[in-house]
């Protein structure tokens, strides 16, 4: 088997905010592999500072090229070995599902990849100052989302209760399901009072109230929240089966919202389903400002894992957010993400 590692630096069209800093630019790596004529191509994309696997390029290069010799001698995926690498496991999976495709960007077998059912997406509203989040707030809402959420935790909390506060005085919780993600901008000592507020607006879940590694306190605010909590940032390094099975026993939050780039590819991904519904625990999933190469993996891989006819709103409208990204079949009409099956 033949393979090819190439790199591309993707350019956002607006900066992209988060209580962690802002993205103007995104590096992503791409494995293509060939097998009797076959190709299939994965991303490989990490976020600087958030990624478990961040590290130099130079580093990261190395590594690719000795996960892809070393999985070329096997002839798959050394699963377990690559569980501290979850960007590379995931873009070995997605070459590794477009070979089992025959070269055809549907990696699995669903009405999604068919072209016969949408999956419904949320309208995302980047962090920026009030007239900025209000101007994206109102052309996602025009677009017909029916479920928007908002990054939160840029800018005064009183005036991002104002957007919130707006949505609900102009639509119902039937009409607009509401998210919010804090990115873990809130402190321990905040958290409740901010969360005591939110849960006047019919909110739907806030992703990652506080930032990760405070299991005691997070687990406190899950048992004791006006609203649903998501964990995010908390599961990213949490790659073994033990420590998954502790960390949901420990916090028991509401929901897990899953990346599989961050949360250990497809593979990692189901085991985190599988646990999560185990504990009564709902999931949803979302890309991770990849190109539209990882963007349709993600949405095929999701489409395979929750369908057929998913009713929660999933995190896949990235494809939009960069002015050279790579062309895919994907298009998104109103609120739901559609792939062209003859393509």
């Amino acid at each position: 088997m033949k393979y090819e590692i190439t790199d591309r630096v993707l350019h956002f069209k607006q900066p992209a905010g988060t209580s962690r800093g802002v993205y103007t630019t995104h590096h992503s790596y791409y494995i293509t592999l060939e097998r009797d004529g076959i190709r299939g191509t994965g991303e490989c994309s990490t976020l600087p500072d958030l990624s478990c696997d961040a590290m130099s390029d130079e580093r990261y290069q190395t590594l690719l090229r000795d996960t892809c010799n070393l999985v070329n001698r096997l002839g798959g995926i050394p699963y377990e070995m690559l569980r501290p690498y979850p960007s590379i496991l995931f873009g070995l999976e997605t070459a590794f599902a477009q070979l089992d495709a025959k070269g055809s960007t549907a990696l699995f077998d669903t009405p999604f990849s068919r072209g016969e059912e949408g999956i419904t997406i949320n309208g995302l509203v980047w962090m920026g100052t009030f007239d900025e989040m209000y101007t994206r707030l109102e052309a996602k809402l025009k677009a017909g989302y029916h479920c928007v959420k908002l990054k939160i935790g840029a800018i005064d909390f009183e005036r991002e209760l104002d957007l919130v506060k707006h949505i609900r005085e102009c639509f119902s919780k039937e009409q607009v399901e509401l998210r919010v993600d804090a990115n873990g901008g809130f402190t321990p000592d905040n958290a409740m009072q901010r969360l005591e507020a939110l849960a006047r607006y019919d909110i739907h879940s806030i992703e990652q109230p506080i930032k990760p590694h405070q299991w005691k306190e997070m687990a406190e605010l899950c048992e004791h929240s006006p609203l649903p909590i998501a964990l995010d940032e908390e599961l990213i390094g949490i790659n073994m089966p033990s420590m998954k099975a502790m960390l949901l026993d420990k916090i028991r939050p509401a929901y897990l919202v899953l990346k599989p780039s961050l949360h250990g590819g497809m593979h990692g991904c189901r085991e985190w389903i599988r646990m999560a519904q185990d504990h009564s625990i709902g999931s949803w999933i979302t890309s991770a400002l990849e190109s539209n190469v990882a963007l349709n993996a993600v949405a095929q891989f999701c489409a395979d894992v929750y369908g057929p006819h998913i009713t929660l709103a999933q995190g896949l409208g990235t494809g939009l957010l960069y002015t050279d990204n790579i062309a895919m079949p994907l298009e998104i009409k109103d609120d739901k993400l559609w792939y062209s099956k003859n393509s």
